[in-house]
């Protein structure tokens, strides 16, 4: 049988010299010079340069010179080596050429609806998906992710994961966020559930006994979409059994750190450190710090007790904070239309605004600030030695209610690194961060629910406080955050009946309630389950964040645009009324 090519367009090298090779792939271009015409083969692997040559008005040359970029062609021809002086070092196959002797054209293509290279608009990219995976940056990327799929595999099966799969047809239990539901035609009035998570059917393959489980796992999730956020998304999840936090994250920072230098070549990655859910919301202003960068939140809340300035000393009399950041350096390059836009941001982000002080020197009259004439030299002195302040630093203070304080400063401390170029892509800063609070409370209901799900283990030594100060209880629980996105997130489970009984009663769940909902695994608890805890990454925008991306729609074939349509199937789309009676969905038409 005939080969349709011997060789990819990223393959030959002088070492293929004077073969005869058939190659296969999508016009890049055509330059037509004179008794030359050269044109550029273009498939997922490289390009390859070819030529033909003699009178323009041969078959092969009017075929080639009537193609139009994109088309798909079939060349034959013999390898050489280009001439002296005009190799191409830019790409792989810049050595040599191949003299085309047999032209085969596929399929032609109309003229393109954009131009690689060139700006185009994302929607019009979307819409044309197909031609836009075409397009070298993006390609490049997909195939980074299959690279990077392919060697997690290999490193989770290392550590004897089994890749197991779990259904996608499962019941609503809607206690986190919003669920697609899909009607179930042969049980009418019932529905299914797309799954946000496999967790339970993890935690039923411990159970079972099959000790390691992994899986590469669609998850649907019905939420407003934003930057790093899609209806469906890719989770690498995993459950191990006779694991504690430790051992969990030990398994992890193997993989990534293996996982992560093996991709980029470099040893980026060490050691994975940690840091407690407080420490973070202390000097970060969140849950996810993105450590590239200092210029921590700092608590100078008892300096500013007894101070003339009423706006922060009636703030920390009624039980508020006062914090602070120091912009190193910056006090020369901070216009104060930039510190206004800076204020405006706080003001957006529900402050009472956001106060200044350049540091032009180190004394007290150096200091250029709206808050001068509040500071007196004992507090001055106070503050540099407190908060660290040098000559030439800029200061901004934010007053207000603990949670408040800490968001606002923590989005400003972000929208200053991003300006002042702390955030290099490149640079990849992983954290552990731990002892997360099992339950939050619902500042409308007054009701308690599940930080992460309903399924983490209390730590320990907080069980005793699940009834009297929930509010303290700590989970065995566990995020690794990366550049200040939360790339994975797991705990330690419930494998005890009567903790978890506990668990649910804390967040409102009747008895019957918890058996409608979750009754096979309150079941499954009384048959010798063995301690688990697991694990998930969010597998785009851990990729994302390896080829130094925006958003995760930059590293998926076929996303979804902000407001969760596919442009180029056009969906979500409607139905007839004959396909929703055969499901027996009633639609409401509201005008």
């Amino acid at each position: 049988m005939t080969m349709m090519r011997t060789h990819h367009c990223g393959q030959l090298s002088l070492s293929q010299v004077g073969d005869t090779v058939t190659l296969n792939g999508w016009v890049d271009k055509v330059r037509n010079l004179g008794g030359f015409l050269f044109l550029d083969l273009r498939d997922r692997f490289g390009l390859t340069q070819c030529v033909s040559e003699g009178e323009s008005e041969s078959l092969s040359n009017r075929t080639l010179q009537e193609l139009k970029a994109e088309s798909c062609v079939q060349i034959r021809g013999c390898v050489r080596a280009r001439p002296q002086g005009m190799k191409n070092l830019e790409i792989a196959t810049g050595a040599i050429e191949v003299l085309i002797q047999e032209v085969t054209v596929w399929s032609k293509a109309d003229p393109l609806p954009f131009q690689f290279g060139q700006e185009s608009s994302e929607q019009l990219r979307l819409k044309h998906r197909y031609l836009d995976l075409r397009d070298p940056s993006l390609r490049q990327r997909i195939v980074a992710r299959s690279q990077l799929t392919s060697s997690l595999r290999k490193l989770l099966e290392e550590h004897d994961f089994l890749d197991l799969e779990t259904p996608y047809l499962y019941k609503s239990t809607p206690e986190g966020a919003r669920e697609y539901l899909i009607p179930a035609r042969v049980s009418p009035g019932q529905f299914y559930a797309l799954p946000q998570s496999p967790q339970l059917f993890k935690q039923m393959y411990m159970v079972g006994g099959m000790d390691r489980y992994y899986q590469l796992v669609k998850a649907f999730r019905d939420e407003d979409l934003r930057a790093d956020r899609q209806p469906e998304f890719t989770q690498v999840d995993c459950e191990l059994s006779f694991v504690n936090e430790v051992a969990v994250r030990q398994i992890f920072t193997d993989v990534v750190r293996r996982l992560v230098n093996g991709f980029l070549g470099r040893e980026c990655v060490t050691d994975i450190p940690q840091m407690s859910f407080e420490e973070a919301l202390h000097a970060y202003g969140n849950d996810k710090p993105d450590t590239r960068f200092e210029m921590l939140l700092q608590d100078c809340s008892e300096l500013w007790r007894d101070s003339s300035f009423q706006a922060f000393s009636a703030v920390v009399a009624a039980g508020g904070v006062v914090n602070a950041i120091v912009v190193e350096g910056q006090a020369a390059h901070m216009s104060r239309k930039d510190l206004d836009a800076l204020n405006q941001e706080a003001l957006n982000l529900g402050a009472k605004g956001l106060a200044w002080a350049k540091c032009n020197g180190t004394e007290l009259q150096d200091l250029q600030s709206p808050l001068k004439k509040f500071v007196d030299e004992p507090l001055w002195s106070q503050l540099q030695v407190q908060l660290g302040v040098k000559s030439g630093d800029l200061l901004l203070f934010c007053a207000g209610p603990f949670d408040l304080v800490k968001a606002v400063l923590g989005k400003i401390r972000l929208s200053l690194g991003e300006r002042l170029g702390y955030m290099d892509p490149q640079q990849l800063k992983f954290l552990w961060v731990v002892d997360f609070p099992l339950l939050e409370q619902d500042e409308e209901t007054g009701r308690w629910a599940a930080r992460h799900h309903p399924f983490c283990m209390p730590q320990a030594q907080d069980l005793p406080l699940l009834r009297t100060q929930p509010e303290k209880v700590r989970a065995c629980a566990y995020d690794l955050v990366c550049n200040g996105y939360e790339v994975a997130g797991g705990s330690i489970r419930n494998h005890d009946l009567a903790v978890q009984k506990q668990v649910f009663a804390a967040i409102g769940l009747s008895e019957e309630e918890a058996e409608s909902k979750f009754g096979f695994l309150l079941e499954a608890l009384r048959y010798g389950p063995p301690p688990h805890g697991g694990i998930a990454f969010g597998w785009d925008r851990f990729v994302m964040l390896m080829t130094a991306c925006d958003a995760i729609r930059d590293v998926i074939a076929f996303p979804k645009t902000l407001s969760g349509q596919c442009l180029m199937t056009q969906s979500p789309a409607p139905v007839t009324q004959q396909e929703l009676d055969t499901l027996g969905v009633v639609h409401r038409v509201t005008s």
